[in-house]
C-alpha cells in the first residue's frame, strides 16, 4: 500500500512517513506483548487468552484507527492510482538482475585530469613525487585515482603498488602494515602484530627502497598523517555533461542497450542536475534503472531533483541517496538502512550479513525458495542500485565481501535512527549520551540463555577446560537461528537439548562440536532441525539415519573425524553411506585427523556424495588420483573443488572426457606427489580459476589447460621451478593467439625471485 499510494502521489512524502511510522509502532507493540508472553511461559507462569487479549486491546485499537485512515485513502484515490507512475516496477529488464552489477567505474568529465595524473606518474623524473587530488566529498577524486591506478601503463611502470584507505580516524601502525603487506608477499598480519610502529616503518624503508613503487593514500582528511608516514618513503572538478550523462546512461541501459530517443532530452536535465558527482549520477542511475522507461517517470525524477541542485556536494549527495532511498521497495528498506552497523570503510563478509538480516526478521517469505536465496536476491538488488557496492566475489562467482561509501553510511545511521530501527554509537558517545553511560560488561552463558528471544549470537574465547560442554539450558533460547561459537581449548560437546532448538539455521563452532545423537521418540516434528543449513565443524559426524531424518534441508555441512576409532568405522559406525540422502547438500567440507590415516577402500566403498554438491573440500583423505573417475569427477553440479594437504596422493593424474563438466575453481593444496598431469582442455570445459600451492614435485602444467576457453587465471604458490616455466609457456603460446583475458600470478621463494623476475610481463606477476 505505501509503496504504491507514496509513489504514486496520491499521499505526501510526509504523510507517508507518518503513516509508516504508526504501523511499525503497533507492530513492534504486538510483537513485544506476544514475546513477552513466550518469556512468561518458558519460565513457568501462565497467562489466561484474557489476560492476553487484555494486553493486545489497545495494539488492535491502534491497528483498527490505521484500517480507517487507509482506506478513506484508497477511496479517495480509487481509478487514480493505475494512472500514475510506478517508480518500483521492474519492467524494464524483467529481472532483479541489471548490467549494474558488471559496470567498470567511470570517471565523469575527469579524462583530462586523469591524462594528466598518469603524465605526472609516468614521467622520467626518478624523485619522490606527490600527486595531490584534492576536493568536496563525491566529486569523483577516489574513483580518478581508481582509474589510474588499474591502468595497465601504471601496472608496468611501478614494481609496487600499494592502496591505502585512511579515513578521518586513521592509524600510522596500520598504514604501515598495509603498505608491507603489498611491498612483501612473504609478510603476514600475524608477523607484524607484534612490530612496533618504528620497526615496522624501518622494514617499509627497505621493501621499497631502490624499486620504483606507486602508494595511493584514499580519504585523507588532514595533513598531519601525511606527515607523520612520509619519513618511511625513500626517495629513489567537477565533470562536463557530455560524460555526466554517458555515465547516467550506462548506469540505466549498461552497454549493450541504447537511451530511446524521447528519453535523451529529459535524461541529459537529470545528468547536469548531479552536477558532475559520480556518486549521485550512478545512485540515480540505479532508480531510473528499475522504474519504468517513460518520460512521465524521468521527469517526476527531474522535479525532485529541482530542490537539490544549489547545495553543497556532500549535502546533495545525500539528498540525492535519500531520493532513492525513498523509492525503494518497502522490503529492501530496512535491510538498506542496517549496513549502517557496520563500522566505516569496513569489508563487510555477505554470510554474516546474511545470516544478520535473517535474524532481525527484515525478509519477505518467498515460495519455493530459502531466507538464503532470498537475502542474496536482495543484496544484488540493492547492488543494481547502486547503494551497495561489490568488494570481492567468491571462487562460485557470489558475493563474497560488500562495501558502502561513506555518505550512504551517513545516510544509513540518519534514517534509521528517524525510523527508530537501530542506533550506532559514535566514539563520541562511549561515555556520556542521553540514555546514559556505556561500559563494556561480561556475560556467562547462563546469563545469555536468560536472553530467551535472541535469534543471533556469536560466543567469543568460550571455555578453557577441555572439552567444553555447553550446559543443557541452552535450549531456553528458543528463537535461535544462528550459533556461532569460537572457543580456546579445542572442541565443544553440545547437550543432547540442541535437538529442542527447532529454529536453528546456522550452527558454527570454529573449534569443533561433537552432537549427541538425536533423542528417541517425540512427536511429530519435535526434535526435527528443519530449518538446519549449516553445520560445522563437526567432529566424528555420525549420519545415521535419524540425523538424516531431522536434519533434511543441510546446505553447508563441515566434518573431521580424529582418533583411532576411525579406523574400519566409517560406514559400520559414522553411516557416511547415508551423506548420499542429504539431497539438498550443496558444500561439504571432509577432513581427516592427519596421525590416522582412513580406510580407503572402507571410504570409496560406503562413502555417497549427493549430485546436488557444488562445492567440495577434502583434507588428509588419502584418495588415490584414480579415485576422482569414480567418485567425484561425474557430479554433475560440483563447480568448486579444493584438494588439500594429501586429499589425493600418486605421481600421475589423468582425467577423462565427459567430467567436470561445470567446475568453475580447482584448487590443489600440498598434494606433493603429484608429478604427471595428462589431461585435455574438453576435461574442464568451463574452469575460469587453477590454483596450485605447494606442488614442488610437479614436473609442468598441461599445456592445453591454455586451450580452455573459460580460463581466466593460474596461480602458483611456491611450486617446481618447471611448473612456472611451463605457466610462462602456456601464457606465451596464448597471446601469440591473441588470447589476452588470461593472467597468471606466480609466488616464489625469496631466494628464486631473481630466477624469475626475467619472466614477469603485464600479465605474469612474480611475487615472493
Amino acid at each position: 500500500f505505501l509503496e504504491v499510494y507514496s509513489c504514486g502521489g496520491c499521499i505526501s512524502r510526509e504523510a507517508a512517513d507518518v503513516l509508516e511510522s504508526r504501523i511499525a509502532d503497533a507492530a513492534h507493540a504486538a510483537e513485544d506483548i506476544i514475546e513477552t508472553r513466550i518469556v512468561d511461559q518458558i519460565h513457568g507462569e501462565k497467562m489466561s487468552s484474557d489476560e492476553l487479549y487484555q494486553y493486545l486491546e489497545k495494539v488492535i485499537q491502534d491497528m483498527g484507527f490505521i484500517k480507517k485512515d487507509v482506506m478513506k485513502i484508497k477511496e479517495k484515490n480509487i481509478g487514480i492510482i493505475e494512472d500514475r507512475l510506478h517508480i518500483n516496477s521492474p519492467t524494464h529488464g524483467g529481472s532483479s538482475s541489471s548490467p549494474l552489477t558488471t559496470k567498470q567505474i567511470a570517471v565523469v568529465g575527469l579524462n583530462d585530469q586523469l591524462i594528466e595524473v598518469m603524465d605526472k606518474l609516468t614521467g622520467q623524473q626518478s624523485n619522490l613525487r606527490i600527486v595531490p587530488i584534492v576536493g568536496m566529498g563525491g566529486i569523483g577524486k577516489t574513483t580518478l585515482a581508481r582509474n589510474a591506478y588499474t591502468n595497465q601503463l601504471i601496472k608496468e611502470q611501478f614494481d609496487i603498488r600499494t592502496w591505502v584507505t585512511i579515513s578521518q580516524t586513521y592509524n600510522v601502525r596500520e598504514i604501515l602494515v598495509e603498505v608491507l603487506l603489498c611491498a612483501s608477499k612473504d609478510e603476514s598480519r600475524e608477523s607484524l602484530s607484534g612490530r612496533s610502529e618504528g620497526e615496522l616503518g624501518e622494514r617499509v624503508h627497505k621493501s621499497l627502497y631502490g624499486r620504483r613503487y606507486l602508494i595511493v593514500m584514499d580519504d585523507i582528511w588532514s595533513v598531519e598523517v601525511w606527515d607523520k608516514v612520509q619519513i618511511f618513503f625513500p626517495d629513489n572538478g567537477q565533470g562536463n555533461d557530455d560524460k555526466s550523462w554517458d555515465l547516467l546512461c550506462g548506469s540505466i541501459f549498461g552497454k549493450e542497450e541504447d537511451c530511446p530517443v524521447e528519453l535523451e532530452e529529459i535524461g541529459n536535465k537529470i545528468a547536469k542536475k548531479c552536477k558532475g558527482l559520480p556518486l549521485s549520477i550512478v545512485v540515480i542511475g540505479g532508480l531510473l534503472a528499475k522504474s519504468n522507461p517513460t518520460r512521465q517517470n524521468w521527469e517526476y525524477i527531474s522535479e525532485n531533483l529541482n530542490s537539490i541542485v544549489n547545495m553543497e556536494d556532500n549535502e546533495r549527495c545525500l539528498k540525492v541517496l535519500l531520493l532513492s532511498y525513498h523509492h525503494l521497495p518497502v522490503h529492501l528498506k530496512p535491510c538498506f538502512l542496517y549496513m549502517g552497523v557496520f563500522p566505516k570503510d569496513s569489508n563487510i563478509r555477505v554470510s554474516r550479513l546474511v545470516k544478520l538480516w535473517i535474524s532481525e526478521g527484515f525478509l519477505k517469505p518467498i515460495t519455493g525458495k530459502s531466507l538464503e536465496v532470498v537475502s542474496r536476491e536482495y543484496l544484488d538488488e540493492l547492488c543494481d542500485r547502486n547503494l551497495i557496492r561489490v568488494h570481492q566475489r567468491s571462487s562460485n562467482g557470489g558475493i563474497k565481501f560488500c562495501k558502502i561509501h561513506d555518505l550512504v553510511r551517513e545516510l544509513c545511521l540518519r534514517e534509521a535512527k528517524k525510523e527508530k530501527l537501530l542506533r550506532v554509537l559514535r566514539a563520541v558517545d562511549t561515555y556520556s549520551h542521553p540514555y546514559g553511560k556505556i561500559t563494556h560488561c561480561m556475560y556467562t552463558l547462563e546469563d545469555v540463555f536468560q536472553l530467551v528471544n535472541l535469534r543471533y549470537l556469536v560466543v567469543e574465547n568460550f571455555g578453557y577446560e577441555n572439552p567444553c560442554r555447553f550446559p543443557p539450558s541452552m535450549y531456553l533460547l528458543w528463537n535461535l537461528q544462528t550459533l556461532i561459537v569460537k572457543s580456546i581449548s579445542g572442541f565443544v560437546v553440545a547437550p543432547s537439548e540442541i535437538w529442542k532448538m527447532t529454529q536453528l539455521r546456522h550452527v558454527q563452532f570454529f573449534g569443533g562440536l561433537k552432537m549427541p545423537d538425536p533423542p528417541l521418540g517425540g512427536q511429530d516434528g519435535e526434535f526435527v532441525l528443519g530449518n538446519l543449513q549449516t553445520l560445522s565443524l563437526i567432529i566424528n559426524f555420525k549420519c545415521g539415519e535419524e540425523v538424516v531424518k531431522r536434519t533434511p534441508n543441510i546446505t553447508k555441512l563441515q566434518i573431521c573425524y580424529e582418533g583411532e576409532e576411525i579406523e574400519g568405522y566409517l560406514s559400520s559406525y559414522y553411516c557416511l553411506n547415508n551423506l548420499g540422502r542429504l539431497g539438498k547438500l550443496e558444500s561439504f567440507d571432509c577432513y581427516f585427523d592427519s596421525l590416522n590415516k582412513p580406510n580407503r577402500n572402507d571410504m570409496l566403498q560406503n562413502s555417497i556424495i549427493p549430485n546436488s554438491l557444488k562445492k567440495l573440500t577434502l583434507g588428509w583423505t588419502y584418495l588415490k588420483w584414480e579415485d576422482m573417475k569414480t567418485k567425484i569427477g561425474w557430479l554433475p553440479n560440483l563447480e568448486v573443488l579444493n584438494l588439500n594437504c594429501k586429499s589425493v596422493v600418486g605421481a600421475e593424474w589423468e582425467t577423462v572426457e565427459g567430467q567436470f563438466c561445470n567446475l568453475r575453481f580447482l584448487q590443489i593444496y600440498m598434494c606433493s606427489d603429484l608429478e604427471w598431469w595428462t589431461t585435455d582442455s574438453n576435461h574442464f570445459p568451463s574452469l575460469e580459476q587453477l590454483v596450485l600451492e605447494y606442488m614442488d614435485k610437479l614436473k609442468e602444467i598441461p599445456s592445453c589447460i591454455g586451450e580452455i576457453p573459460t580460463l581466466g587465471s593460474i596461480e602458483l604458490n611456491y611450486c617446481s621451478k618447471s611448473a612456472v616455466i611451463s605457466a610462462k609457456e602456456i601464457l606465451d603460446e596464448q597471446e601469440d593467439l591473441g588470447n589476452v583475458g588470461l593472467r597468471v600470478r606466480v609466488r616464489v621463494f625469496p631466494k628464486d625471485k631473481q630466477h624469475f623476475e626475467s619472466l614477469a610481463s603485464p600479465n605474469f606477476q612474480v611475487e615472493t
